[in-house]
């Protein structure tokens, strides 16, 4: 019989605690509580296999107690819990050595998935592991989406403010998406929004009409471009969203391996791929995701 794994639940909110356990149990992991840091550390004599830290508790908060959950077990993997506006400081317990950080009111689904790769993975890599796609994601709440009612104004707004500095799940840095998911009324991805969306959107399209046989060989004078460009954005700026989004990425599952990502991005020729568990959107796989688990595993 296989063992079941052991869930270190600590938070301080006890509704949420008790519903997130009676759930992990359904779904066959055995799971005991804590209500505060304090109470976290004393049952770690327990033997759990994971700890699921909420970061924002009163006395010794998420930070504090994973600092010394490591002291106490260095290869006790830990996973964050972070409420509305706490993502920089999650991001931040990635360094201080946590496996991962999920936002609440996270997917239980999800949470699920992160307990088992965290088992799975106690230390470094074998030579005959592989991470799953979720390991590699940037998970649905850190991507920037938008309603597909919105204006092209507003989205590239919200597309601007993508362009920071973030931490992606695997721990290495990068800048922005280059994309924004669009979603509909029911919350659900419709669409995508990308740069190339818009610089399509701006083309006249007398520059991409069959022309004459005759003018197969015009070339446009300096002149002919000038103000072009800002005309072309001004004119679009008040477009709805879904008149200008491509369609929705093609989907992967949660669990699938690497190498069938990089298939799809190849053969379906895309950048990004949606991320689904359970029927339900959870995160992005991106072909710069990729490239840094292909840099990570050449110089581990």
């Amino acid at each position: 019989m296989t063992k079941k794994i052991k869930v270190l639940m600590v938070d301080d909110e006890k509704r949420f605690r008790e519903t997130t356990k009676k759930i992990l149990m359904k779904k066959g992991f055995e799971t005991i509580l804590a209500e505060s840091g304090e109470e976290a550390l004393e049952k770690i004599s327990e033997a759990p296999d994971v700890v699921i830290l909420d970061i924002k508790m009163p006395g010794i908060d998420g930070h504090e107690a994973l600092a010394r959950i490591k002291k106490i077990n260095p290869d006790l993997p830990v996973i964050m819990l972070t409420g509305h506006g706490g993502i920089p400081s999650a991001r931040e317990a990635l360094v201080e050595g946590a496996f991962d950080y999920l936002s609440k009111p996270c997917d239980i689904d999800l949470l699920a998935e992160k307990i088992k790769e965290a088992c799975q993975l106690p230390g470094e890599l074998s030579d005959k592991e592989e991470r799953k796609v979720t390991s590699v994601m940037i998970p649905i709440t850190e991507y920037t989406t938008i309603n597909e009612n919105k204006t092209i104004f507003e989205a590239l707004n919200e597309l601007k403010k993508s362009f920071i500095t973030k931490m992606a799940t695997n721990r290495l840095m990068e800048t922005g998406h280059r994309s924004i998911l669009v979603k509909g009324d029911d919350n659900e991805v419709n669409g995508i929004l990308t740069i190339r969306d818009l610089l399509e959107m701006i083309m006249p399209a007398y520059l991409t009409a069959p022309k004459p046989s005759l003018a197969d060989s015009i070339e446009y004078s300096p002149m002919f471009w000038k103000g072009m460009f800002s005309k072309g954005i001004i004119a679009i700026k008040d477009k709805c969203i879904s008149d200008v989004m491509s369609p929705s990425p093609v989907s992967i599952e949660s669990n699938s391996n690497l190498m069938e990502a990089a298939y799809l991005m190849i053969y379906k020729n895309e950048r990004r791929l949606l991320v689904t568990l359970s029927g339900k959107t959870v995160g992005v796989i991106r072909e710069q995701d990729l490239f840094f688990e292909m840099e990570k595993i050449l110089n581990s």
